[in-house]
């Protein structure tokens, strides 16, 4: 067994023997990108799973060692972490727990320090936690991102969001149910096993790979009318993750519905984007700025090239960060970017633009910056936007599903009822003033 090493602050890290030994456990987010990170992590010589575990003792993990007033991701993600070491099915000395860290002020940085502590109020301080970031928060001898590695990280996450943003167009009205899902699992062992022979992790050889998956999902026969879409959009996690959102997606399609879900792209972009600002807002290195433009401006073309190839498939394509961008202006600046930040306001802007004026805004108990870029924008887009149909549902671990379904359903009557009738164009009422 691995000997346990900390650093000066008391702290345990993750050790290169650790590393021949150990299996990591990441919480799940989006199926089909993290499954495509675990397979790369494995090729660096990790061992990884991904956990795709459900059910009530998660949260009941979650409120047993994470303190009541945290948000309900966090309370989540920390669950499910918990409940698997105290499942049974892995021996709790040679299993560690791989948790992101983007450098914000929100989730993605502070959670790996209420994890540590849930560790602790559990017996198992002695799992170590592993960080993953861009920003040096944490190091660790066994663990670390090198060049090569965040470049092929890129990648899965473009072709994540091109098989997510063609498959949700498709399974609605496929005449065979589950023949979306089989393309997608072909297409994820395809490109994963270019991945394993180095194939695929070129701008050129992405754009092939582009050209086929977008095939694949267009060979699908469909029938019947357009539905109702529904975006769906809201804090990450919640957003993206079936254990989070109650199956939101699921429960779209179960009520005739077709989901649109923003991609992780625009996130990804929106990171770097900050770490761009912050030195014009706040002053800093130029050397930094220019590498974050640079990394910027190489996934800006990568996005692009997504979205060619889906236009160029005679799917609806979405836009791209700079749209984005150009939409938020006189709703909310730069600087407000804790958590999802302007973003998130932008997403509704862009479905609204796009002829999908339907939105489940997926809110977090405890998320404060998401209760404000995204429930506290919605009268304002209503105003400006008045064929918009915004419904915020609040997820926590006291909201009954069935409360929150009943809520979608009455959202989906209302879209309905103004498909019926022959209302204008979506145009701003008024041009949108300073947030």
């Amino acid at each position: 067994m691995a000997e346990l090493v900390y650093d000066e602050t008391g702290r345990l890290l993750f050790t290169k023997e650790m590393k021949e030994e150990y299996t990591l456990l990441m919480p799940q987010m989006l199926p089909i990108h993290f499954g495509m990170m675990a397979r790369l992590l494995e090729r660096e010589g990790f061992r990884v799973e991904t956990l795709n575990t459900s059910g009530k003792s998660i949260v009941d993990a979650g409120q047993k060692y994470v303190h009541n007033d945290t948000c309900y991701p966090a309370l989540l993600v920390i669950g499910q972490l918990i409940d698997a070491i105290q499942s049974g099915k892995y021996d709790v000395h040679k299993v560690g727990l791989l948790i992101t860290q983007t450098g914000g002020g929100c989730r993605a940085s502070n959670y790996i320090h209420l994890l540590r502590k849930a560790l602790i109020k559990a017996g198992l301080e002695f799992v170590p936690v592993v960080s993953v970031n861009l920003s040096g928060l944490e190091k660790n001898p066994g663990f670390r991102l090198s060049i090569p590695f965040l470049r092929k990280a890129v990648f899965a996450m473009m072709y994540g969001d091109i098989i997510v943003q063609t498959a949700n167009q498709v399974r609605p009205y496929e005449v065979t149910p589950g023949q979306t899902d089989h393309t997608i699992e072909d297409c994820m062992s395809r490109l994963l096993e270019g991945m394993d022979r180095g194939d695929g992790l070129s701008y050129k050889s992405m754009c092939r790979n582009f050209k086929w998956i977008v095939q694949a999902f267009k060979d699908i026969p469909v029938q019947g009318a357009p539905k109702v879409r529904v975006g769906v959009v809201g804090e990450i996690y919640i957003k993206y993750s079936p254990l989070g959102n109650n199956n939101l997606e699921e429960f779209l399609l179960s009520e005739g519905a077709e989901p649109v879900v923003p991609g992780l792209t625009d996130f990804i972009i929106f990171k770097i984007y900050n770490r761009d600002v912050d030195v014009d807002l706040y002053g800093g290195l130029w050397l930094k700025q220019k590498i974050c433009r640079i990394f910027e401006n190489y996934v800006k073309k990568c996005q692009k090239a997504m979205i060619a190839a889906i236009q160029a498939g005679g799917f609806r394509a979405p836009g791209t960060f700079d749209d984005l961008h150009r939409l938020i202006q006189g709703y909310l600046g730069d600087g407000n970017k804790m958590g999802e930040g302007w973003l998130l306001t932008a997403e509704m802007l862009e479905l609204i633009h796009s002829g999908t004026p339907n939105i489940v805004c997926t809110q977090p108990f405890g998320c404060l910056p998401n209760h404000i870029v995204g429930k506290g924008m919605i009268r304002k887009l209503k105003d400006d936007y008045p064929n918009s149909n915004i419904v915020a549902i609040d997820y926590d671990p006291g909201a009954t599903k069935i409360n929150q379904e009943n809520r979608i359903k009455l959202m989906l009557a209302n879209a309905r009822a103004l498909s019926n009738e022959s209302a204008p164009a979506l145009q701003p009422d008024r041009v949108p003033m300073e947030v």
